[in-house]
């Protein structure tokens, strides 16, 4: 541990509210290669005033790396797949990419919900703890959930409408992947024809609970002392239900990390209710402005000269195919970030697509290049990585990225932001 200058959004925030401050800006990449991650800790005199601020710095690299190397393998099958299915007519044929597909975006959650029950059980798994206005979360996921319940006929209602306008203490994000979770299974497990209520109210002293209940077939009391055990489905996988085993282990710990409770209540030929119980928290006195990209502006073709520097042969004739599909998008491509910059200054393209991890400098420094140079600088440069941890996608996007997209690449996303950053014709 070691006391050293703290950015000044972070010492700000640990000045401000005098407890411990997670700096999800990593520091620059080392030479080995190695990335870090900092940690404000308040030290304050007797009287209670901020005497100084310690930060300390821990090196990450093996959970970055490790995120590379599983995503890596699936970026070629699943984009390749998805490229594939653009092309085939049959309706046999169709069908066994969409088998490749479905099984690839298993493996690809199985591999995300592993990681980060790995950086939960490290203490690596940063939180940004904040408050949380519940209508606002419980929308959300109903936005997203409602195409699995058209498709299963079950009925999405809400409940508890008074306490829709209360916060809680809790990461958005990862309050947002536990509610789908738990939305998602209770429409899965749920009857044709059933209902999904998610509702509101309240717990303890000082704590609000969400609740999601099903009218599904309940769990038989036997088996529901394994409900958190990783991989253990209860049997769902023989009756077809999709799912990792994992979702409501990691669940558990997720909640359990901001302080939460989660529990639940089950009668077989009834029903189950899974519940959250998170600390209430005062609203804040100003919400940021989360920025959100812009969609196409019309059904105009795409145009204009993308540069996409990236080491992977097969990723970089992925992305090539994608954009032949498009005409009127020219493609550049680069092996090398130093090659890609050369390039970059004598065509000046149009957007620089750059992968984070090159043989010789990291897509963070092809970034700052771009943004130092007056004749660049206007360059959109977006990241298309495998390396898609939390701390990586804040601080590129601080950084100045104007979007951070995972491999592997979400098709239709990918033109989605090329588009909007493409010059109008």
């Amino acid at each position: 541990m070691r006391v050293v200058a703290a950015s000044d959004a972070y010492l700000r925030a640990t000045m401000t509210r005098r407890e411990e401050i997670l700096d999800r800006k990593l520091s620059d990449v080392m030479p080995d290669h190695a990335t870090r991650r900092m940690k404000n800790f308040p030290v304050l005199d007797p009287s209670g005033e901020i005497r100084y601020v310690i930060q300390r710095v821990e090196d990450i690299s093996e959970f970055a790396r490790l995120s590379h190397e599983l995503r890596t393998p699936l970026t070629a099958i699943l984009g390749f797949g998805r490229l594939l299915k653009m092309h085939v007519s049959e309706p046999e044929n169709r069908e066994s990419v969409e088998q490749i597909l479905q099984a690839g975006r298993h493996l690809l959650t199985m591999i995300n919900e592993i990681l980060d029950m790995s950086r939960l059980e490290s203490g690596r798994l940063p939180l940004s703890l904040e408050p949380v206005k519940l209508g606002d979360s419980i929308r959300r996921v109903i936005g997203l959930a409602r195409p699995l319940a058209v498709a299963r006929r079950v009925d999405l209602v809400t409940a508890g409408a008074t306490l829709h306008n209360r916060h809680v203490r809790a990461d958005p994000e990862r309050l947002h992947q536990v509610l789908l979770n738990l939305v998602s299974n209770g429409i899965k497990y749920n009857r044709a024809g059933g209902r999904l209520t998610i509702g509101c109210q309240w717990a303890a002293p000082g704590y609000v609970r969400i609740a999601v209940r099903d009218t599904g077939i309940g769990i038989p009391r036997a088996m529901q002392s394994r409900l958190f055990t990783p991989f253990d489905r209860l049997g769902a996988a023989a009756e077809g239900v999709e799912g990792t085993g994992l979702g409501l282990t990691l669940a558990k710990r997720l909640v359990e990390a901001m302080s939460g409770h989660i529990g639940y209540e089950s009668v077989v030929d009834e029903g189950s209710t899974f519940w959250v119980d998170l600390l209430e928290s005062e609203a804040p006195d100003e919400r940021p402005q989360s920025a959100t990209a812009a969609g196409p502006g019309g059904a105009t073709e795409p145009r204009g000269t993308v540069l996409y520097i990236e080491d992977n042969p097969s990723h970089l004739r992925l992305v090539e195919r994608v954009l032949a599909e498009e005409s009127r998008i020219r493609f550049i491509g680069a092996m090398q970030g130093r090659l890609g910059l050369v390039l970059a200054r004598e065509h000046r393209p149009d957007v620089i697509l750059t992968d984070l991890h090159l043989p010789d400098i990291s897509g963070e420094e092809i970034l700052h290049e771009v943004q130092s140079d007056p004749v660049l600088r206007p360059t959109p440069v977006v990241i298309l990585s495998a390396d898609a941890t939390p701390d990586h996608v804040t601080r590129l996007l601080a950084a100045g990225a104007r979007a951070y997209l995972t491999k592997p690449p979400d098709v239709p996303r990918l033109l989605q932001v090329l588009e909007t950053m493409l010059p109008a014709r």
